[in-house]
């Protein structure tokens, strides 16, 4: 498979990806997320494969969803890798950027002021960079202004 991988925490992370339809509606795409209620009705019918969690301070669910990433990147081989975050974005963005696959990251539209742990950490790694208000540039100078998603 190609196309895209769409990858985040479910709940507002999942909601963000999942309001950019009408860009990947069209497009071949899979998903990796958390098995969670919410996740498992939004996708159904979808491709997706289900992340370790909780990511936050967890090491050993880090390391398993860094083995996922190579798994689900090896075999999917997408075109780009999409997230809003959390954790679970980083080890998917490190296997990524080994591997020469373009990733994009769109910061989270509840954090105004202040950078998020997940986006200090995978911006270095984004091939593009976007947040959603005009505000955010102060805390990440030349990203790519998109637009609320929500």
């Amino acid at each position: 498979m190609s196309g895209l991988l769409f990858v985040g925490s479910s709940g507002g992370h999942l909601a963000q990806m999942l309001s950019m339809a009408a860009w990947w509606k069209e497009r071949e795409r899979s998903w990796v997320t958390f098995d969670t209620p919410d996740a498992t009705s939004a996708l159904a019918g979808e491709q997706v494969a289900w992340a370790y969690h909780p990511t936050t301070r967890n090491l050993w669910n880090t390391v398993r969803n860094l083995w996922l990433s190579f798994k689900v990147l090896h075999r999917q081989q997408p075109e780009a890798v999409i997230s809003t975050g959390a954790g679970v974005a980083l080890p998917f963005f490190l296997m990524a950027r080994l591997r020469g696959i373009p990733t994009i990251y769109v910061e989270v539209y509840d954090r105004i002021d202040s950078r998020t742990l997940t986006g200090k950490l995978c911006r270095p790694l984004s091939s593009a960079f976007c947040v959603q208000w005009e505000e955010q540039l102060e805390c990440y100078p030349g990203a790519t202004v998109i637009g609320p998603l929500l």
